[in-house]
């Protein structure tokens, strides 16, 4: 990444914390806006991004928590900073449609925190927290050990860190969320770099299952939590090889505009060759051209036929009743 430029720097940075928040809450099950969550952190970095758009309350707090995580990573972790990153969380203070206690550890009122699954009266309990009257006295524990300096791996404290915050949840909702994020914390202070071109929420998502599977063997083992590092660590190690191949798209994106730097080339062209470098969403007709771009079906059609003859783009095969246009 050294080698390339800051401009390129800065749009694979904002690809991969695009992501890290899409996929954190993926594995919740909740699914944001891609372009709402991209916007936000654009302006938040102050990136002079093309295509930004309004984002929503959700959106921007999602944002919040993990910008501040990963960009203020020197600063200690406090009980009044977690409580800001769960307040960003649920801004309207609800989870769905439920009413939760925001910005404060979860209460007795409704008994035993529990992860459960399946069909009312058939419910499998995979996790029991510990009992609220413990939070203070376990919570000041572990913020204890994270903010103190140990003769401890960076990448092991990341994965423990993980581990044992999700194991207190100390929230009535997130806690997922928010000890991803404490791991990456962890994580950029190990790189001590708050520039980010891994995501480990990415590679998680992709391996939820057994992401669940191994918390819970952990939470109601014993203290033995070999295999959990063993897994988190394998997961890190996945994470980066992907990073490896999507740099690669990368470095093909940057030597495009090199070779292009004097092609007259519009913004609304400009627009549409970048989102089909960081991956368009299905295939690219003069319509979805039209919509994107804000521009008649006339002008979407000019555009694409210059950009044929500069020899740029090309008619998809096989395109059936709507042409279709790829990269050449």
């Amino acid at each position: 990444m050294e080698m390339l430029g800051f401009v390129t720097r800065s749009e694979s940075m904002l690809q991969t914390l695009t992501l890290d928040v899409l996929k954190s809450t993926e594995i919740e099950g909740e699914f944001l806006n891609p372009e709402q969550v991209r916007s936000s952190i654009a302006k938040r970095l102050g990136l002079d991004i093309a295509g930004l758009v309004p984002s929503d309350r959700d959106v921007d707090g999602v944002v919040e928590l993990m910008l501040d995580a990963t960009q203020n990573y020197k600063k200690p972790l406090t009980r009044e900073r977690l409580f800001a990153w769960h307040s960003s969380l649920f801004p309207g203070g609800r989870s769905g449609l439920y009413k939760i206690i925001v910005g404060k550890w979860r209460e007795n009122e409704q008994g035993p925190m529990q992860v459960v699954s399946g069909a009312m009266g058939k419910e499998k309990v995979h996790f029991e927290a510990p009992d609220a009257r413990y939070l203070n006295r376990e919570m000041n524990a572990f913020l204890k050990w994270f903010n103190a300096s140990q003769n401890l791996d960076p990448v092991l404290k990341s994965a423990l860190a993980h581990l044992w915050f999700v194991t207190i949840h100390p929230f009535d909702d997130g806690n997922g969320r928010i000890a991803r994020a404490i791991a990456d914390m962890q994580l950029v202070k190990s790189d001590n770099d708050s520039q980010r071109f891994y995501s480990m929420s990415a590679q998680i998502r992709v391996e939820r299952k057994a992401y669940y599977e191994v918390l819970e063997k952990t939470q109601r083992g014993g203290l033995d939590v070999t295999k959990w590092l063993t897994w988190y660590l394998n997961c890190l190690d996945k994470s980066l090889n992907a990073t490896d191949e999507k740099m690669q798209g990368v470095l093909k994106k940057s030597k495009f505009w090199d070779k292009h730097a004097n092609t007259p080339i519009n913004e609304r062209q400009r627009l549409l060759i970048n989102k089909l470098f960081d991956g368009f969403d299905g295939k690219l007709t003069s319509s979805k051209w039209g919509k994107i771009a804000k521009c008649s079906a006339d002008t979407a059609l000019r555009d694409i036929h210059d950009l044929m003859q500069k020899k740029i783009l090309k008619k998809e095969e096989g395109g059936g009743r709507s042409t279709s246009y790829v990269l050449l």
